[in-house]
């Protein structure tokens, strides 16, 4: 017998006998909606009661799940590191910045574990012994008084203090040259220094005006009648767009001294790095030389903070110099021991690595997407015309800086370099500079390997900063003070204005005793590119080689600028000539 399919093939509902069933079936389907009904209202009544139920579970203080941030115990290699700054990162939806070169950093923490009883490299806390010829003397006058009848120049100068002082000295320079009377200069508030400072702010007004009085004719302010002139509409405005960068004496001969002769008064707006270095009459550049190193001083609240800042570093106050008597004034010379203790150096450091210096450079430091998008945001607002030209110019790509050295050395970057020169783990480091780009995780990269780190923050109580605050130029001016003053200094970036000054300071008035570790940043990436293979002794071998090259003594190459390199005949005398 033949069983019957389960389901009858299509053709068969077409018989009259095959339909009847079906029939059937179809006329008791609406018998089974009521049930269907039934279950949808059930599992709509389900959802209810689970609604309510998590409802009152919230409602309830003592039934809802605790939340607890995770925490993990801070331990000697990473106790600088902020929990606090990792939270409000992953509040921005975003991780703290990545530290590049983790392996070497592993490697030098190794090796200055090892080194910390063997004694460090005699030439660390000196210059060679050549650098004791050259003793300070631009002081020294021989040409006859401006009497700046020719007319007046004023100057608005911009940047940070490091331009600033250089557009004052070149003023005064252009002044003498011109046979004009210079009006104490004024700064242009940036958005970038965002710094409403003006020269009386920062330099002693009557100081200045009375050590160049032999030299030229300085006031306060215009002539009341000069005052009210329009000097755009006159043609006095004179822009950076008119006068070419590193301009020769002769081209304000040319074109300056007409309008100056004709409207006696010419205001120069800008005026960053407008004089040339050379060539230049001896006398001119001796002269821009005693304007910087001599006839600026810092006002009384600066030089008495700055005063604070290195008696704290040096545990002391050091021994009257020449250096500290301009830099800090009669705020030297209290409470001096005699003698400078041999514990209580230290080794200032200025970390160029700022977020404005990070993007404007275009380089890569590791921190991914992330990194590129926040800086590309930054470069949008404050420096619209690279963002331009980045859409129509092919630029160089950030691995071609760094292997160029164009690239401003990362904190780690730095730290490796000290190691490798020979600076021990306990020795004091003072870190100069605005806020570092990545924070406090990524100064951790030195403070790991180098714990003794200070900046004018730690140092200062928020009592004595306050005075400062929303000031950049004068805080720069405490880490001019302090980086000056130190027993070695390194910079990060050669190229910094900033570093320059500071240099220049030490060259002039250091007497061979303040060595500059100036490191050359294309040896030194060709180095660093090698961080998965090289080991650790060549590594530090290659490194002492280069900073020892750049540690020569030599007088000032043509053309070099005279505030960062003064070792010339026009700035410095050789005691053996």
């Amino acid at each position: 017998m033949t069983e019957a399919p389960l389901l009858p093939p299509p053709a068969a509902a077409s018989s009259p006998a095959a339909s009847a069933p079906l029939r059937a079936r179809r006329r008791r389907r609406p018998w089974r909606r009521p049930r269907g009904l039934l279950c949808w209202a059930a599992l709509v009544a389900f959802f209810f009661l689970m609604n309510w139920w998590m409802f009152s579970r919230l409602q309830d203080p003592a039934a809802r799940p605790r939340f607890r941030l995770r925490r993990h115990p801070p331990s000697p290699a990473n106790s600088s590191l902020s929990t606090l700054e990792e939270v409000r990162a992953a509040d921005k939806g975003k991780r703290p910045h990545k530290v590049m070169l983790t392996r070497l950093l592993a490697l030098a923490a190794h090796a200055l574990a090892e080194a910390e009883s063997r004694p460090e490299p005699k030439d660390l806390w000196k210059e060679p012994i050549n650098a004791t010829l050259w003793r300070p003397c631009s002081d020294q006058r021989d040409a006859e008084v401006s009497e700046g009848v020719n007319g007046y120049i004023i100057i608005s100068a911009n940047g940070g203090i490091n331009q600033q002082r250089v557009a004052i000295c070149n003023a005064v320079t252009i002044s003498r040259l011109l046979n004009a009377t210079l009006v104490i200069p004024k700064f242009l508030y940036s958005n970038v220094w965002l710094d409403k400072s003006q020269f009386g702010d920062i330099y002693q007004e009557d100081y200045f005006i009375k050590y160049l009085k032999s030299d030229i004719r300085i006031v306060k302010e215009l002539p009341l009648e000069l005052q009210s002139l329009d000097l755009e509409a006159i043609g006095s405005l004179v822009n950076d767009t008119d006068v070419m960068k590193e301009a020769k004496p002769s081209i304000y001969v040319k074109k300056i001294l007409p309008i100056l002769l004709k409207n006696r008064v010419v205001h120069f707006v800008g005026f960053g790095n407008r004089l040339s270095f050379d060539p230049i009459p001896f006398e001119l550049q001796r002269l821009r030389c005693r304007c910087n190193f001599h006839a600026l001083r810092f006002v009384h609240k600066i030089q008495e903070t700055g005063a604070l800042l290195v008696k704290r570093l040096h545990g002391h106050m050091p021994h009257l110099s020449p250096l500290e008597d301009n830099l800090l004034g009669h705020f030297a010379r209290k409470s001096i021991p005699t003698g400078r203790n041999e514990s209580s150096r230290y080794l200032a450091v200025h970390l160029r690595f700022e977020i404005d210096m990070v993007a404007y450079s275009l380089c890569y430091f590791g921190g991914g997407k992330d990194e590129e998008e926040e800086l590309e945001t930054y470069r949008q607002i404050h420096f619209p015309a690279l963002t331009e030209l980045k859409k129509t110019t092919k630029l160089p790509s950030a691995a071609f800086l760094r292997s160029e050295g164009k690239c401003p050395l990362a904190p780690e970057e730095a730290v490796l370099m000290l190691a490798a020169i020979g600076f021990k783990r306990s020795t004091s480091i003072y870190v100069a500079g605005a806020e570092i780009y990545g924070g406090r995780h990524r100064l951790a990269a030195i403070s790991r390997l180098y714990p003794a780190l200070v900046t004018k923050e730690t140092l200062l109580s928020p009592t004595e900063l306050e005075p400062f605050r929303n000031f950049s130029s004068q805080l720069a001016a405490l880490d001019l003070i302090a980086c000056a003053s130190a027993d070695a200094f390194a910079m990060t970036d050669p190229g910094s204005q900033f570093s320059s000054l500071v240099q220049g300071y030490r060259m002039y008035y250091g007497g061979g005793d303040l060595p500059t570790i100036r490191p050359n940043k294309r040896r030194l990436a060709s180095i660093l590119v090698k961080n998965a293979t090289i080991e650790w002794k060549e590594f530090e071998t290659r490194v002492k080689k280069l900073i020892q090259q750049t540690k020569q003594v030599h007088e000032r190459p043509v053309a070099r600028s005279i505030f960062r390199h003064p070792r010339c005949p026009e700035c410095m005398c050789r005691s053996d000539s």
